[in-house]
């Protein structure tokens, strides 16, 4: 993922997706505060990148949800 920010951006779409998935290993883990943290970069870059009714930053949003449900 560093690498993904380093060489294309910490915009660029592929950059997005290793962060969101890397949020979803943690998510897998429990390691909620860890989740919550990337979902909301990746969420909010896609929003302002994307717009906020694109389909990735909706996927983006349910992931970040989902988070927040599981920590209660």
């Amino acid at each position: 993922m560093e690498t993904r920010k380093t060489k294309l951006g910490a915009d660029h779409p592929d950059t997005l997706t290793s962060m969101a998935n890397l949020a979803s290993t943690f998510w897998n883990q429990g390691r909620w505060e860890e989740a919550e943290k990337l979902f909301v970069q990746v969420m909010e870059t896609r929003k302002t990148k994307l717009g906020a009714d694109h389909p990735d930053t909706l996927t983006s949003m349910a992931n970040l949800a989902s988070t927040y449900r599981n920590q209660g």
